[in-house]
């Protein structure tokens, strides 16, 4: 047996160790956490690894992303710096001047943050695509990923696009009409490339902190090639892969497992779209989109089948359903689903609900009784809430009532964090933040508890409920990150709960500070099971 001990630093624990300044590690498990005088003594022949002051905690769990997607908007085209339509027009055109690839894949482009005063706070049209890259395929996704737009190049791929639902010749496409052109954009991306993007992308988790990530697929999303693909990837963060089709029996659920390799049948399991596309299904129309009410790809009896026959198989679900009329369709086929399986046979499953931003108390209530995990995005708040942003402006009044952390905690919903990536960056401390200083207050959650949902939440989301995974309490793995932290602070989501786990004697371990303004945590290096697999490069 071989045992670390680290030294030097503070150490995220327990309530049985705030103070704690050491960590001892024997073969990849936690094997005793406490003071640095106390490990010396009972560790003599340990290897000593010295902390220089630096915070340690659990490391990361990422509920929610499409790896190769990732990938490819950190080495390829972003455009979510663009600030109007000409300017993205100009970094697509600088783009082609260094690129011969056979597909130009763009990822990033929000025109709810450019000027709207007159066409440059316009999405680009096909013309401009063309105008731009001639007779090169080019595909630009929306920032959600719901809606794309495409070069005639890239259209002509698809044959019959002009019939789909969502066609329109000249601006971004949507719903089928997007994941048909999508899919032949896909097509173009090599292997080579694919693997690249997604080694890339895991790289990328590794240097924030995160040890395992939830992969998204789905026959819209990334297709069946890319999918399996991410199955043989050589590298150390852990990926567990959901697989959003819908089935209808347990033979069905069954053969797709089998056939997909899968860890689970759902994730991004489309029941609507995103409201920045106009494509999340709503109950009212869009405020900025008169007679809009979004899309609704799957209705109340698929969606009590999927459920059915996955419970029945003792399978994981999950839907992806960001508006109400989508939450509502959800809840009413579980609510069938629970009255004839049983609450319990759905909580044995611990079913996921994607992005969950439009629930209801009574809903809450619902998914709690049944089990379910909200894997959510704080992020989106972060992006798009508040005044004179874009929930405000697609969804009016309705927006202050989105992304309820509180709420849903409140009523006994597990709460998982995630970045969606590459709609979101990887970036836990950041979600943190975005989770504790929430646009509307009463959403938000304590630091506390939004670092358990980057952590804990994240195991349990992907099936691991022992206890002690993602902790750091004896018989732990030694899953864990260094951080390069300010100060470290006991601290609620606002003023009106600050009372007794604020006081110092509630013996309460402090995190860093994550108020605006404050500088996060900077990873020195993360590990996996005892062993390091991100070290931050010296300067």
């Amino acid at each position: 047996m071989t045992t670390q001990l680290l030294l030097g630093g503070t150490v995220y624990s327990s309530p049985a160790a705030p103070d704690a300044t050491a960590l001892a590690i024997t073969d990849g498990i936690v094997v005793w956490v406490g003071t640095d005088d106390v490990g010396r003594a009972l560790h003599p022949d340990a290897e000593i690894v010295d902390l220089g002051g630096h915070f340690v905690a659990p490391a990361f769990v990422d509920s929610h992303v499409h790896l190769t997607d990732t990938g490819l908007r950190l080495t390829g085209l972003d455009l979510s710096g663009a600030t109007s339509r000409s300017d993205c027009l100009q970094r697509l055109a600088a783009h082609l001047e260094t690129s011969d690839d056979a597909i130009v894949w763009g990822l990033g482009w929000d025109s709810s943050t450019w000027d709207g005063s007159d066409a440059e706070g316009l999405p680009p049209t096909t013309a401009d695509l063309d105008a731009v890259a001639g007779d090169r395929p080019v595909y630009l996704a929306r920032v959600d990923e719901h809606s794309a737009a495409a070069s005639s190049a890239l259209r002509e791929l698809v044959h019959g696009i002009e019939a789909a639902t969502g066609f329109d010749p000249q601006t971004p496409l949507v719903a089928d009409a997007h994941h048909r052109v999508r899919a032949a954009a896909r097509a173009l991306i090599t292997p080579e490339a694919r693997r690249r993007a997604q080694l890339t992308a895991l790289d990328h988790a590794a240097s924030r902190g995160v040890v395992v990530v939830h992969e998204n697929g789905g026959p819209d999303i990334s297709g069946v090639d890319d999918f399996r693909s991410i199955a043989d990837l050589d590298h150390p963060v852990q990926v567990r892969r959901y697989w959003g089709q819908p089935v209808s029996t347990l033979e069905e659920a069954r053969a797709v497992m089998s056939a997909m390799g899968a860890d689970a049948i759902g994730g991004d399991l489309f029941v609507d779209g995103a409201i920045g596309s106009r494509t999340a299904w709503l109950r009212d129309e869009y405020s900025d989109a008169p007679g809009e009410y979004g899309v609704s790809y799957l209705d109340e009896e698929t969606i009590a089948a999927h459920l059915r026959a996955t419970t029945l198989a003792g399978v994981q679900a999950g839907f992806h359903m960001i508006g109400d009329g989508a939450v509502a369709a959800v809840a009413a086929a579980m609510t069938a689903v629970a009255d004839e399986l049983g609450t319990a046979a759905l909580a044995r499953c611990a079913h996921r609900l994607e992005h969950a931003e439009m629930v209801t108390a009574d809903q809450a209530e619902l998914f709690a009784r049944c089990g379910v995990i909200a894997s959510m995005q704080p992020l989106f708040d972060d992006e798009w809430g508040g005044d004179d942003a874009l929930y405000i402006h697609r969804l009016g009044e309705r927006a202050a009532t989105l992304n309820d952390f509180a709420g849903l905690a409140r009523a006994g919903v597990a709460l998982a964090f995630s970045s969606d990536a590459p709609v979101c960056d990887i970036d836990p401390w950041a979600t943190i933040r975005a989770a504790v200083h929430h646009h509307t207050p009463t959403n938000a959650i304590s630091p506390r508890a939004a670092f358990a949902a980057c952590t804990r939440g994240g195991w349990r989301a992907g099936g691991v409920n022992d206890g002690l995974t993602g902790t750091l309490v004896p018989g732990a793995p030694a899953h864990y990150a260094v951080w390069d932290a300010d100060e470290l602070v006991v601290a609620a989501s606002h003023q009106g709960v600050q009372r007794w786990s604020t006081d110092p004697r509630s013996r309460v371990p402090a995190l860093p500070d994550v108020a605006p303004g404050a500088r996060l945590p900077e990873c020195v290096r993360t590990v996996i099971g005892g062993q390091t697999v991100y070290e931050r490069p010296t300067a």
